[in-house]
């Protein structure tokens, strides 16, 4: 169950990086009191950990947060559950990352965590087989409020994270693993391996995506989109289309990724489209440097790397890029 993320990739940024705020989740579940994982049990696999009370739900566990902050360490275990956060700043922390599994319920008909509150911080949990008649199904769904995600799994589901539109959020996800997820067999369009909305900023790094199974692998509408140090392996994908679609513009940083494109795309004309969808946000100035993509081994085709939309002056630098790929094209 438990997917290295980058093992083998190891390049340092190519530019300064910001703070990762998912190593602070990461740390709270090494930091989780072990009278709080000593007072778990079957019946009570949800605790608290300011107060070390144990809930039978993951939904009481969030309510008695409430419009606080707080913690809520997961016992090992598959649950087929789920929970939505109306308020406050709530931590969700596998007791060990990779043996917390929420599988295949959603809440809303949206997601297994349906987030309205201040903040929202998930470390170490998986999120699998997650499928709701929109065809929106999501391991998350974030409506309101911050989000940071580290060392966690969105397996086999049609998407890992939607977002709403119009809010000052930050996501931040990192050291995670996206797999088997996004489809466009709906009436309403694709979903995808990630889809952020109209937010202020998206950082994602030293995460892998892998197996898409339609749409895009990340979709991102955000102000601001920060992709470094991760994976994109498209060699088992089936009728996917861009590994990063920045869909209406966006500053920040594509630096230090691994690209690779399969056979089986429903569009192979570029690895990363800039503004496909309209301009919304300004381009200028976005640094793509210090990359690497490549087709899978014996695939010949034409396709470029960079598809540029927007009209404005993009900062394309020295990546490494295979035969049959154009650097950049304006479109």
């Amino acid at each position: 169950m438990k997917h290295p993320a980058l093992a083998s990739y190891n390049r340092p940024l190519a530019r300064p990086s910001l703070l990762i705020g998912g190593a602070i989740a990461a740390a709270a579940i090494a930091l989780i009191p072990a009278a709080a994982l000593l007072a778990q049990s079957p019946a009570s696999p949800f605790t608290v950990v300011e107060t070390g009370q144990g809930f039978g739900s993951l939904q009481a566990a969030v309510n008695a947060i409430g419009d606080g902050q707080g913690s809520i360490a997961i016992r090992s275990g598959t649950y087929r559950e789920c929970a939505v956060q109306e308020a406050g700043a709530v931590s969700y922390l596998a007791s060990n990352a990779g043996d917390v599994i929420f599988d295949g319920t959603t809440c809303e008909g949206k997601a297994a965590l349906v987030l309205r509150g201040r903040d929202a911080n998930i470390a170490g949990l998986v999120f699998k087989n997650m499928a709701v008649p929109d065809d929106n199904g999501a391991g998350i769904r974030l409506e309101e409020g911050n989000l940071t995600i580290t060392q966690s799994w969105f397996l086999d589901s049609q998407q890992g994270i939607l977002t709403a539109n119009g809010m000052p959020s930050r996501i931040v996800i990192d050291r995670s693993t996206f797999s088997g997820l996004g489809t466009c067999e709906g009436a309403g369009g694709c979903a995808h391996s990630i889809y952020i909305g109209r937010v202020a900023h998206l950082r994602v790094t030293r995460s892998r995506f892998e197996r898409g199974q339609g749409g895009h692998y990340v979709k991102s509408r955000a102000a601001r989109t920060d992709v470094a140090a991760s994976s994109f392996d498209d060699s088992a994908g089936n009728a996917t289309n861009y590994m990063i679609d920045i869909s209406n513009g966006s500053v920040g940083q594509i630096t230090n990724n691994w690209f690779v494109q399969g056979r089986d795309k429903e569009n192979y004309s570029a690895f990363i489209a800039v503004a496909p969808e309209g301009v919304e946000n300004t381009s200028n100035g976005l640094v793509i440097a210090g990359n690497d993509a490549r087709f899978v081994p014996g695939l010949s085709r034409n396709s470029a790397f960079v598809a540029n939309w927007s009209g404005e002056d993009l900062t394309v630098e020295e990546n490494n890029i295979a035969a049959g790929i154009a650097r950049l094209e304006k479109r």
